[in-house]
């Protein structure tokens, strides 16, 4: 539908790959959503990498599997042209139903001592034996005759993705409250008014993460997902290959874990998706550990063609939806579940790279650096200190990846050479590492840092801050620590 061509997708499978749950999450897809023109060809060559994969040859059990799974399912000879191509013809006449084609083969057909054996996965044949196994071959070719198969029609429609823009500027006050989740689904939505090639997905979460403001809105460019963050990923990527769409991928960060494999291999493919992950840390509260995103920074910071977004209110969400848009390679927008205030005026810029000094002065003793809700545990500690006599600064760095390590070196070296970092994730990986490693080689300067530590537990909001050393209090505790010390 996204690309409204005539063309045809074969995904090609071997018997041991079929072992992984992420295809067989695919496999449900395909036939819920009636994908008649995919056909899945499984190479059921019976051996493994390193023993016979689990089914070997019993092709009719994969066929009962891929019917059981709603699949159109054929079982044929996968040595023989004539069969495939038939198999082939045949799935184009089928209406509604994706195809599998379970096809029977033997690893090295045809060549002395390898065919059907074990212990050949990727191995090259020994040199001395390369002019026999090449005479073998070429015995085998009945015919010298030049194949040339038809191209497939180019006739998808001319579509252009760039320079997205949002139809106009942020709707929000100064010091209204809004939780950035809730910001993400109306900048998504918002954004789809100006892009008639922005699809969204997500997996059943969608009234928690406020992409139904998207699928209100245009509900024919909204792809449920379900509980399959694996597959949801992969889809995803299917819809931005050739630059067809601009994709946002929607569910709770922690459930994107599941999903790491096909998020670095959209990396090596140098594929273009953006994904926000919503309820992140300990601030979500009640629901538990199970999903607490207190990792996502250090997995999405981990991928070499990412950009990690962290907006603070609703202002800064909006302008990273739009720069995630516009931004090649795969963008990470992370969102938090409380309702904090709105810092920035709706005319404010922003930029990847570029951090926000959001409260300073001439007599600041020490620079804080908070993203989400703990920035806002920073202002309120600034507030507090300030009535005490003492001054902080305080940086909103908006993009984690890239980090905007001038405006943090400059704001380090004014305040004494004293930065702490506030972070509502593990230690590992997160926003006090990257600030560490940015100032790292600087003479002078430490970096204190405050973030989760241990597995967390249920409990209120403010409850969790407190007890992980994340909240106003802790900040405070911290800036008189650093004197002291």
């Amino acid at each position: 539908f996204f690309f409204t061509s005539s063309f045809r997708v074969f995904c090609l499978l071997g018997d041991g790959e079929s072992s992984e749950g992420a295809v067989w999450e695919a496999m449900a897809f395909a036939s819920y959503y009636k994908l008649d023109n995919l056909v899945a060809i499984f190479d059921v060559n019976r051996l493994g990498q390193s023993e016979a994969a689990p089914l070997q040859h019993k092709t009719e059990i994969y066929r009962k599997r891929c019917e059981a799974f709603g699949w159109n399912t054929y079982v044929h000879d996968g040595h023989s042209v004539e069969e495939l191509c038939k198999a082939f013809w045949e799935a184009a006449q089928v209406k509604d139903r994706p195809t599998a084609i379970i096809a029977k083969t033997f690893k090295g057909k045809g060549i002395p001592d390898v065919e059907d054996k074990d212990n050949w996965h990727g191995k090259p044949i020994p040199k001395d034996k390369v002019e026999s196994v090449l005479g073998t071959i070429q015995g085998r070719i009945k015919s010298s005759k030049l194949l040339c198969p038809e191209l497939p029609a180019e006739d998808a429609p001319q579509v252009d993705i760039t320079g997205i823009k949002m139809p106009s500027p942020p709707a929000y006050k100064l010091g209204s409250k809004i939780a950035t989740r809730k910001a993400y689904g109306v900048a998504l939505a918002k954004l789809g008014q100006s892009c008639s090639r922005l699809v969204a997905l997500d997996g059943d979460t969608k009234n928690s993460t406020f992409s139904d403001h998207f699928k209100k809105e245009f509900p024919d460019r909204f792809i449920e997902c379900f509980i399959a963050e694996q597959n949801m990923v992969s889809v995803a990527m299917g819809c931005a290959t050739r630059d067809r769409t601009v994709v946002f991928v929607s569910t709770f960060a922690a459930f994107l874990s599941r999903a790491y494999d096909q998020i670095r291999m959209g990396a090596i493919s140098q594929s273009n998706i953006n994904l926000s992950g919503s309820h992140c840390g300990v601030s979500i509260g009640e629901d538990g550990p199970s999903q607490m995103a207190l990792e996502d920074l250090a997995m999405f910071r981990a991928i070499p063609t990412c950009t990690v977004f962290y907006p603070s209110d609703g202002v800064s969400t909006e302008h990273a939806v739009e720069l995630a848009a516009n931004t090649k390679g795969i963008c990470f927008i992370r969102t938090s579940r409380p309702e904090t205030p709105v810092i920035y005026p709706a005319e404010e810029k922003f930029e990847v790279g570029q951090a926000k000094v959001i409260r300073q002065s001439k007599t600041d003793r020490v620079t804080v650096i908070g993203a989400g809700v703990t920035l806002h545990e920073a202002l309120t500690a600034a507030e507090e200190l300030a009535k005490e006599g003492i001054n902080i600064r305080v940086i909103d760095p908006f993009t984690i990846k890239p980090l905007d390590r001038a405006t943090i070196l400059a704001s380090a070296r004014a305040t004494g050479g004293h930065v702490i970092t506030v972070e509502d994730h593990y230690r590992e990986g997160g926003i006090g590492e990257a600030v560490s490693a940015a100032l790292a080689e600087k003479p002078k300067i430490t970096v204190h840092r405050l973030a989760v530590s241990g597995i967390p537990r249920s409990g209120k909001p403010t409850e969790l801050l407190d007890l992980f050393g994340i909240s106003a209090k802790c900040i405070i505790a911290a800036v008189k620590s650093t004197f002291a010390n």
